[in-house]
């Protein structure tokens, strides 16, 4: 995918890791009409065997339909991926009222304008990591008890990724509280630039130089497979469901992978 000089390459990757089932779902869209715009949306489903997938599958479900009605240049990018979860959010809690399933979900999604600027917006644990040339720039906090504790000087993120309550979410979708949800904003990509997005099944496993050299050595779709084989081996059998997907941005005179 090329727009004004550069190469957008992706990839996405999912394994159920050793769960008897899946609830993480992910998808890169390439928007209909303009060239150059696409939206990653991934969710991390929770709440039994179907639950958990009815609520995954519904944040996909309103991703797509908000992205095909976007019109980038013309429509507030902040605006639509608030609406992906305010949207998801709410259907979530009424399939729960019709069954008797706790549905929840993450949500992590970011949309690339033609233009190159790029917005993101999460709720949960699920991640959205942004490199540029291998050094990790930003990434979204989780919203969850451990992270709490970070924030709080109580315990350090090495910590985090270790503790015994590092499952518990301050704020997902499909509770009876609205989801807390953050927006971020990266002005303009630049070629050796690399956007990843993914559940905790996959950066539970990592640290952010290990993801960075990856990210950056590899194609999107050999990291893609890179990243889940070794975070399986490395769960060593109590793997959690896995999802990502990779956005790199690239000069079109750079070698094709």
């Amino acid at each position: 995918m090329t727009a004004k000089g550069h190469r957008l390459t992706a990839a996405t990757g999912i394994h159920k890791g050793d769960r008897d089932y899946q609830q993480d779902q992910v998808t890169l869209l390439m928007h209909p009409r303009a060239k150059g715009c696409l939206m990653a949306i991934l969710a991390d489903g929770m709440g039994g065997r179907s639950g958990g997938r009815k609520a995954s599958d519904q944040v996909m479900l309103t991703g797509r339909q908000l992205f095909e009605r976007y019109s980038p240049g013309a429509d507030d990018p902040v605006a639509t991926l608030k609406q992906l979860v305010m949207e998801a959010h709410t259907v979530i809690k009424l399939t729960a009222i019709s069954s008797e399933q706790e549905p929840h979900s993450t949500v992590a999604s970011f949309l690339i304008n033609p233009d190159g600027s790029c917005h993101w917006v999460h709720a949960g644990d699920s991640r959205i990591y942004f490199f540029r040339d291998r050094t990790l720039v930003k990434r979204t906090l989780d919203h969850s008890y451990v992270q709490t504790l970070v924030n709080q000087g109580k315990i350090t993120p090495e910590e985090a990724n270790f503790h015994p309550r590092s499952n518990i979410l301050m704020g997902c979708l499909g509770t009876d509280k609205d989801p807390i949800l953050d927006i971020d904003f990266i002005p303009c990509l630049l070629p050796g630039d690399i956007l990843l997005v993914c559940s905790d099944g996959v950066w539970h496993y990592f640290n952010d130089i290990e993801l960075g050299s990856v990210l950056t050595t590899l194609s999107a779709r050999d990291a893609s497979e890179f990243l889940i084989e070794k975070a399986r081996s490395r769960a060593r059998g109590s793997g959690d469901n896995l999802s990502l997907a990779i956005v790199k941005f690239e000069a079109l005179d750079a070698p094709s992978p």
